[in-house]
C-alpha cells in the first residue's frame, strides 16, 4: 500500500513539475516577443503559390510567435476567400495569401488583390494594422496598395514591411514586357534613383506621395550568389526601393544574403532570412 501512494505521488510530481516547465518555455518564448494582435500578411511570388511562404510561416510558428495561421484565396477577379479563423485577441496572426492568377502582369492588379485581402480581413476582424510580407512578384503587391492606399485613413494602417527580393525596376528577361524590363546599364544614385525608368517604376515613384511619414519600419533582404544578383534579379534592381519609400519611411534597411542559399528562390526557404525577419517583425 505504500509503495502505490509513493508511486501515486512520484507521478504526481513529475506531472506538476511538466505543468511547470511547459509554462516556463511558453513564457520564455511569449518574452521574445511582442504580444500583438496586428496580423502579418505573406505574398508570394510569380508562378507560385502559399505553399512559397509556409517555411517562413513555419519558422515564426516553431519560434512561438504565433499559432494563429489563417489563408486568404484571391480569384482572377479579385474576389477573396478566408480560410481558417482569428479569434480575437489572436496573438501575431499570419495570412498567407495565394493569388489564383500567380502570373499577373497588371502591377494594378496587385493592389487591387492585396487591397481586396485587406478590407475582407478588416471586416470579418475589424484590424485596423498590418504588416506586410513579399518575395519577388509578391513586393508589388505591397507597393501597389501603399500607392492606392496609403492615404486613405479608413484603411488599416502599414507597420511594417519586409521585402524579398524585390524586382521594383525591373527584370532582364527578353519576354517580360517592356513596360516591366530592367533598362540596360541601370544605375542607382545615392538615393536609390535608377538614371534610367521603366513605365512601371515610373509609375511606383508616385509612392513617395502616398506613402505615410515616419510611420512604416522596411527592411529590404536581398540575395547575392557573386555576382551581385541573386540569380534572377539584380541586386540594383532590389535596391532601387530605397528611392520609393526611404525618405518617408520610419526606418529603412537592407539585408544581404550571401553565397549558393541566397539565390532567388532558396532566400524564402533560408534559415538566415527567417531569423531576421522573425526579429524585424516581432522582435522586442
Amino acid at each position: 500500500m505504500k509503495k502505490s501512494h509513493i508511486g501515486i505521488g512520484v507521478v504526481i510530481v513529475i506531472v506538476i513539475l511538466a505543468i511547470i516547465s511547459g509554462a516556463v518555455w511558453r513564457q520564455q518564448k511569449h518574452s521574445k516577443y511582442v504580444q500583438s494582435t496586428t496580423p502579418t500578411l505573406f505574398f508570394h511570388g510569380g508562378g507560385s503559390s502559399y505553399h512559397a511562404e509556409e517555411h517562413m510561416v513555419n519558422a515564426a510558428k516553431k519560434a512561438g510567435v504565433t499559432s494563429t495561421v489563417i489563408r486568404a484565396d484571391v480569384a482572377n477577379n479579385g474576389k477573396v476567400t478566408l480560410h481558417g479563423s482569428m479569434h480575437k485577441g489572436a496573438i501575431n496572426p499570419i495570412v498567407e495569401v495565394n493569388y489564383d492568377n500567380n502570373r499577373q502582369l497588371d502591377f494594378n492588379k496587385h493592389g487591387e488583390y492585396a487591397t481586396n485581402v485587406v478590407k475582407a480581413l478588416q471586416k470579418r476582424y475589424r484590424i485596423t494594422k498590418i504588416n506586410m510580407v513579399g518575395h519577388s512578384l509578391g513586393n508589388i503587391s505591397i507597393i501597389y496598395y501603399m500607392l492606392q492606399n496609403g492615404k486613405k485613413q479608413n484603411m488599416p494602417q502599414l507597420q511594417k514591411q519586409v521585402d524579398i527580393a524585390g524586382h521594383f525596376a525591373g527584370l532582364n528577361f527578353k519576354q517580360v514586357p517592356a513596360a516591366i524590363q530592367q533598362p540596360v546599364g541601370m544605375k542607382l544614385n545615392k538615393d536609390g534613383k535608377p538614371n534610367e525608368m521603366n513605365a512601371t517604376y515610373r509609375q511606383m515613384t508616385e509612392v513617395r506621395q502616398t506613402y505615410p511619414k515616419g510611420q512604416v519600419a522596411v527592411l529590404n533582404i536581398i540575395g547575392d550568389v557573386g555576382n551581385h544578383s541573386d540569380g534572377t534579379v539584380d541586386n540594383v534592381s532590389s535596391l532601387s526601393l530605397k528611392y520609393l519609400v526611404a525618405a518617408r519611411a520610419k526606418s529603412y534597411r537592407v539585408l544581404k544574403i550571401t553565397g549558393k542559399d541566397a539565390q532567388h528562390s532558396k532566400l524564402h526557404n533560408n534559415a538566415q532570412v527567417d531569423k531576421a525577419l522573425i526579429n524585424f517583425l516581432w522582435g522586442k
